[in-house]
């Protein structure tokens, strides 16, 4: 007889798969925890399967993991419950000025003039060449 979770150390929010044996693996049977509290496990070629999901909000701690057979038997495991920090944005590296987002009135005014005075240069280059090639 045993049970056993997979991963062993899990972060809160994840799911854990459990495996697990009692006499003849014919019959479910109950998987409980701090961690997730209950879960059942069901025979699947020769074993006894199942999965938890640990809660979000599940502070970092180890915690016991129960197997209780339909004859009352049991065994147990632990399962490691970890809650790292995940980053919710990119880091600081700057005033961001390629960074997507609005863009500032300044530069939009900027970037308008540039393509203008681009446009009317390329006219008056343009004029001139016909001009020049009608002589």
């Amino acid at each position: 007889m045993f049970v056993q979770v997979t991963p062993s150390t899990v972060q809160a929010g994840d799911q854990v798969e459990i495996q697990a044996s009692c006499d003849g693996n014919d019959r479910e049977a109950t998987v409980r925890s701090d961690a997730f509290g209950r879960a059942s496990v069901s025979p699947n070629n020769g074993l006894l399967t199942g999965t938890a999901t640990v809660p979000d909000r599940k502070p970092p701690n180890t915690y016991d993991v129960v197997l209780t057979c339909r004859n009352q038997t049991t065994a147990n495991t632990t399962l490691t419950v970890v809650n790292m920090s995940k980053a919710s944005r990119g880091p600081a590296t700057g005033a961001g000025g390629t960074a997507g987002g609005t863009v500032s009135p300044l530069v939009l005014t900027g970037g308008l003039g540039v393509v203008a005075v681009g446009a009317g240069v390329a006219l008056i280059v343009r004029s001139r060449r016909s001009a020049g090639s009608g002589s």
